[in-house]
């Protein structure tokens, strides 16, 4: 892998994993026509992830951190009688015990998908495309119709267990090389009437352990990887341009989620399928 693809995919990860488009349907076809495969492309891939991680913890400190110390008062209050004093009570909680609650329930539903882990890796691990192309056209549909739903107001604390559900199972199916994480999770929270603000930071806070989760997965699959078959500068540069790329493109998705312009990814993800499609098909008859 030579300095000038390692920089490329980092800026395909670092764009694709925060704007609708799906990062790992994106990756995958980069490491199709660029020969980058198995150990290679998992240790690769699990380094960009990191560079986006830090990127969404950045754009959104203010955030994470009001939830990082609710999160210490929750625990405080679970040992020191908290449920006696009605405390965990709904109508007694703030917006961001609310949201923390809501977001374990949407990781919850994650669980059952990981038990098909293999099945997700192998799909964007294979020479073929086609379903990458499926996956692009469902990215596709869902941001149409949740750009054409009547969009709701439903604040942090709004957020029902029903909304957190549903979210959660969108994020689970996004496992899938070419169905987009962000894409799936925040065009799910707009169908579930959240206001385009709340929708957009659930989506990329929800991300954080899913992100994380999936690097820690990945590392246990590569182990015995050969450090020097990438490059230890290349994994550094990637980290660093990804990371760079990706907080760019969380400011560019805030922006156009406020501007009601998600249509114009539903068009590129349903061009990107297509093509896909189109490609895989001639690739298995050219054999």
């Amino acid at each position: 892998m030579s300095i000038w693809n390692a920089i490329f995919q980092a800026i395909v990860q670092g764009l694709t994993e925060f704007l609708p488009v799906s990062s790992s349907g994106h990756l995958s076809l980069v490491q199709h026509f660029t020969g980058v495969a198995g150990e290679e492309a998992l240790l690769f891939s699990v380094v960009l992830h990191a560079g986006t991680l830090v990127a969404v913890f950045i754009a959104f400190w203010s955030t994470i951190q009001a939830l990082i110390l609710e999160m210490g008062r929750m625990v405080r209050d679970l040992f020191t009688g908290g449920f006696k004093k009605g405390l965990f009570k709904w109508s007694a909680m703030n917006d961001e015990r609310r949201m923390i609650l809501m977001l374990i329930l949407s990781l919850l539903m994650l669980v059952p998908f990981v038990l098909f882990k293999d099945f997700f890796t192998s799909i964007s691990s294979d020479s073929d495309i086609i379903v990458e192309g499926c996956c692009f056209l469902f990215t596709a549909t869902l941001l149409f119709i949740a750009d054409r739903c009547v969009k709701g107001n439903k604040k942090a604390g709004d957020i029902t267990p029903k909304d957190a559900v549903i979210v959660g199972i969108f994020q689970g199916i996004a496992l899938l090389p070419g169905v987009s994480r962000s894409g799936s999770t925040m065009g799910s929270g707009l169908l579930c009437g959240m206001e385009k603000e709340t929708a957009v930071r659930y989506a990329f806070v929800l991300g954080i352990p899913a992100i994380l989760g999936g690097c820690v997965l990945e590392l246990k699959d590569v182990g015995a990887a050969d450090l020097t078959v990438v490059g230890i500068p290349h994994l550094i540069v990637g980290f660093i341009v990804s990371g760079i790329v990706g907080f760019l493109a969380i400011k560019m998705i805030s922006w156009l989620i406020r501007s009601n312009k998600l249509f114009v990814f539903s068009i590129y993800t349903a061009a990107i399928g297509l093509g896909a499609i189109g490609v895989g098909i001639w690739e298995i008859f050219a054999k």
